[in-house]
């Protein structure tokens, strides 16, 4: 397989495979304190992680201003030093945080506010530009998305980005940005438990790259979190909110989903993968523009996402199997 992919129709390359850096911003919360993190991260640790992932061959990272309240960016921005120029960076704006608290306080989609986010985060970031501007509202309201997309055209016109995205599932938002000349993806939900085939086909008729978060279902796809397994207090799916599936307050994954994931096994790991490679590895057979972005918070993790590439997408007989399984 390829293991490079081009942004959309931005000419941008990128590895096909991204890291995905919401986990190593540590612990946040919402205003009620329920957690918004995936728990403790060790820094030292994180920094070695994306170091390795960059000598595999990763150049696409992915975070948000928000994760950890900006905590993410300045561990990448520290983490990729004099690589800056070596990768592309993805970063979001939308949510409104409290940096010494940790906390986030709400959203704000005024093109105003994306301009204080922008600046903020290429501070964080210590780089004089975002290669991929992401709106992180995923229910914004199309008329008011149509003004920050044309808020992120003239972020282009001045060099504070390369492109941008919206991160929603909704296909008919991201045909909004869609229309902007400068659009180059969307970033959406999509793993072998939860297909998005409306999103993949405005991908393929708009030129966007199909970035996929919760490419491993949030560590369902890992096979290391068993059915009532508890989870850290810190850690966003003990106290799962509405969007987030396969996971219940209290008693950790969701055995009708950790069923799923045993039925699927088999196949997944042929071809001596692991099970969260061969969940790498169902999203490249599925589209040609996909490049998922698992996240990570230790150097074994790095090793083991990255180290899917060289393995490449599943087969369509294989595809096929996954099909049989996903039906009965």
């Amino acid at each position: 397989m390829e293991t490079t992919r081009t942004l959309g129709r931005s000419g941008i390359g990128i590895s096909a495979l991204g890291f995905g850096c919401w986990a190593i911003g540590g612990e946040w919360t919402d205003p009620d304190g329920r957690p918004l993190g995936w728990g403790r991260v060790d820094d030292e640790e994180s920094v070695r992680a994306i170091r390795r992932a960059l000598d595999l061959g990763v150049t696409f990272f992915d975070t948000a201003d928000t994760y950890g309240a900006g905590h993410s960016e300045r561990v990448l921005a520290r983490a990729l030093g004099k690589r800056r120029a070596d990768v592309v960076v993805a970063t979001k704006w939308g949510n409104v945080f409290d940096e010494e608290t940790r906390t986030l306080t709400g959203g704000d989609d005024s093109p105003a506010y994306a301009r204080r986010a922008l600046t903020a985060s290429l501070r964080r970031l210590d780089t004089d530009h975002v290669d991929l501007y992401q709106l992180h509202l995923s229910d914004a309201d199309p008329d008011r998305a149509a003004e920050l997309r044309d808020a992120c055209e003239e972020f282009v016109r001045e060099g504070l980005i390369r492109a941008y995205a919206w991160s929603t599932d909704d296909p008919a938002r991201a045909a909004v940005f869609a229309e902007g000349a400068h659009c180059a993806a969307v970033q959406h939900r999509l793993n072998v438990l939860q297909d998005a085939p409306d999103m993949l086909a405005l991908c393929a008729r708009s030129g966007l790259a199909s970035i996929n978060r919760s490419p491993l279902a949030m560590g369902l796809l890992t096979g290391k979190r068993a059915a009532g397994q508890p989870l850290e207090t810190g850690d966003i799916r003990s106290a799962p909110p509405a969007w987030l599936p396969g996971f219940a307050a209290g008693t950790g994954a969701d055995p009708r989903w950790t069923r799923r994931v045993d039925a699927l096994r088999d196949v997944l790991t042929s071809g001596g993968r692991t099970l969260a490679q061969g969940a790498l590895a169902w999203i490249w057979a599925r589209s040609a523009d996909t490049v998922p972005i698992p996240g990570f918070r230790t150097v074994a993790q790095a090793e083991e996402n990255a180290g899917a590439l060289a393995k490449g997408p599943l087969t369509a007989g294989q595809m096929a199997d996954i099909d049989a399984v996903l039906v009965r």
